[in-house]
């Protein structure tokens, strides 16, 4: 089986635009508050490793990410 790493970072940008267009549950309080926090983490997380260069030698799957400010 190939691994394409392209494909892969591709699933991690269109998982970053799911959680950036999801709405919000229609909860209340503290549980809004932590669903919204959770959103946060979850669209940086997968935005980052959307952005990474990916490389896979030997079995090595590496991802460079550039956290430098623009």
């Amino acid at each position: 089986m190939h691994f394409d790493t392209h494909a892969m970072l591709a699933r991690f940008r269109e998982r970053a635009k799911a959680v950036k267009d999801r709405g919000l549950p229609p909860v209340e309080g503290p549980e809004r508050q932590r669903f919204r926090e959770q959103a946060q983490l979850d669209y940086m997380d997968f935005a980052m490793i959307g952005d990474a260069e990916a490389t896979l030698e030997d079995g090595i799957l590496t991802l460079r990410i550039d956290l430098r400010p623009r």
